[in-house]
C-alpha cells in the first residue's frame, strides 16, 4: 500500500469540506490558510477528486467546493484512490528483476499484508473520521460550523484610519492625515 503525503492532504482537506459544506461551498483559499496546505497544491488535489465525483465545484462569488455524495458514502479508500490517481499500490516483485526473485519469497505475505490496509481504509468512511474527531474535540478550533469566529483587536488602536469622510486616493490621505 503506497499512501503518500497527498493521499494525507486530500484526506485532510475533504475532511475540512465536509465539517463545513452544511453551509455552502468551501473556498479553497479557506482550506489553506485553516489546514496550513498551499492553495495550488490543493487546487490539484481537488481537481482529481472533482474528476472522481467525490467533490463538487461551485463557480463565481461564494463559490467553492461541496461533497458530492453523502460523507457516509465516501471512503478513505476512495480518497486515497482519487488523489493518486489510480490503485493503491505497494511494493511489488516483479518475476523478471533479481532483486524480485529475492523477495518472492514474501511475495504472498505482502500481498495479503496491502490487501487487509484496502480492506481497511475501504471499511473507514469520510464521516467515520469526522464524527470522530469532532467527538474528541481534536480538529482546530473554529472548524466547528456552530462556532464563533474570534474577534480582533486592532494592532494600532491609535492609528486606526478615519472611518467617516475617508479619502478616495493615497494622495488625499496624505493631505488629510497632515492636516491632523
Amino acid at each position: 500500500m503506497r499512501l503518500t503525503t497527498r493521499s494525507r492532504f486530500a484526506l485532510i482537506a475533504i475532511a475540512d469540506v465536509a465539517v463545513r459544506d452544511v453551509h455552502g461551498p468551501v473556498a479553497l483559499s479557506t482550506i489553506a490558510k485553516r489546514q496550513g496546505i498551499s492553495l495550488s497544491y490543493l487546487e490539484t488535489l481537488f481537481s482529481a477528486l472533482r474528476q472522481a465525483g467525490l467533490v463538487a465545484s461551485t463557480r463565481g462569488p461564494g463559490g467553492g467546493y461541496k461533497l458530492a455524495r453523502n460523507a457516509s458514502d465516501i471512503t478513505v479508500a476512495d480518497i486515497a484512490r482519487a488523489s493518486e490517481q489510480g490503485e493503491l499500490r505497494g511494493v511489488s516483485c516483479e518475476r523478471d528483476s533479481m532483486n524480485a526473485r529475492q523477495g518472492a519469497i514474501t511475495h504472498d505475505l505482502w500481498r495479503a499484508f496491502h490487501q487487509t490496509v484496502d480492506d481497511y481504509l475501504q471499511s473507514v468512511s469520510l464521516a467515520d473520521v469526522v464524527r470522530e474527531h469532532l467527538e474528541k474535540g481534536d480538529i482546530k478550533e473554529g472548524l466547528r460550523p456552530s462556532a464563533p469566529a474570534p474577534k480582533r483587536r486592532p494592532l494600532h488602536p491609535e492609528r486606526q484610519l478615519p472611518t467617516g469622510n475617508v479619502p478616495n486616493s493615497v494622495f488625499a490621505l496624505g493631505r488629510t492625515l497632515r492636516a491632523r
